[in-house]
């Protein structure tokens, strides 16, 4: 895959854009929130930052990927999904304000956390000479300034103007989900000879890993005893994870084209799975009322 304008430009604006947005749909009590709810807060955090990354590890040793996509998938695992796992929790009628909460709160400390995570992964599968290469300092304020930020004047935007915010949100919204979807289109068309043998290493791996995530995040508000909309709320913001936001990171703040394989085969399999998960709980839940 090869590193082009679609990193160097189209990827930091669009990433900038999708956190403008979300900005555009946070207040304070987002933030607040997760102390009010903290059971369920502290289970959805706990799943995303440390059970996610530790079941890709899984994942990527027992599939034996290749040091460069073994990393690319542990960068997807440290990506926690925004705008897209709201749009689904709300589809499936899980409880859209611990989503938004739970993003509101990881939106913050991804920048921190996900270059921090990606030294270790880079670490265990490709030896320290690469890991010491890594600017880990360039590389969080790099993020603060694309995804931090922007959220900061998002808010500031909906506390002055919120109709005009409102309105925003809604068409950038849509704007994150096409736009992810037309980068994926551009990679796959830029390497449209070599897209089967990507599908072919990363495929089944990131499948599975989107599998089991959406179901850990769903099975631990369960076993919890979370009410249903919240572990419907916990197993998206697991299972839906930041395309282009691992993308970005992989492809163009540590310019490893090939890290940034199982961020497309995830992105495009975590659409029909989210769907399909959606229909599941569907019907599980009618299965329940009629008992």
């Amino acid at each position: 895959m090869q590193a082009d304008i679609l990193t160097t430009v189209i990827l930091p604006t669009s990433l900038f854009i999708i956190m403008l947005g979300l900005g555009l749909s946070l207040r304070t009590e987002d933030f607040t929130r997760v102390i009010k709810q903290p059971k369920a807060a502290f289970i959805g955090l706990c799943a995303q930052v440390v059970a996610l990354p530790f079941i890709a590890l899984l994942v990527a040793v027992l599939f034996k990927l290749p040091p460069e996509l073994a990393v690319g998938l542990m960068i997807i695992s440290f990506a926690p999904g925004g705008a897209t796992s709201n749009l689904f929790t709300n589809l499936a009628k899980g409880d859209v304000a611990l989503s938004i909460s739970l993003t509101a709160v990881t939106s913050l400390i991804t920048p921190f956390t996900l270059p921090l995570f990606t030294v270790l992964a880079m670490n265990y599968f490709m030896g320290n000479g690469e890991a010491f290469e890594l600017p880990v300092l360039k590389i969080i304020m790099q993020l603060i300034a694309i995804s931090v930020v922007p959220v900061m004047i998002g808010m500031l935007v909906l506390s002055k103007w919120q109709k005009a915010a409102k309105k925003a949100d809604a068409v950038i919204r849509v704007f994150s989900i096409i736009f992810l979807f037309l980068i994926i289109a551009a990679i796959i068309l830029d390497n449209k000879t070599q897209m089967a043998d990507f599908f072919l290493a990363t495929g089944l791996a990131t499948l599975t890993l989107n599998i089991l995530v959406l179901a850990l995040g769903y099975g631990l508000g369960q076993f919890f005893k979370l009410p249903r909309a919240q572990a419907v709320s916990i197993g998206y913001e697991v299972g839906m994870q930041n395309g282009t936001l691992a993308l970005l990171v992989a492809g163009t703040l540590i310019g490893n084209s090939t890290m940034m394989i199982p961020a497309v085969t995830y992105s495009i399999l975590m659409f029909f799975t989210g769907f399909l998960f959606g229909v599941i709980l569907k019907k599980l839940s009618s299965d329940e009322s009629r008992l």
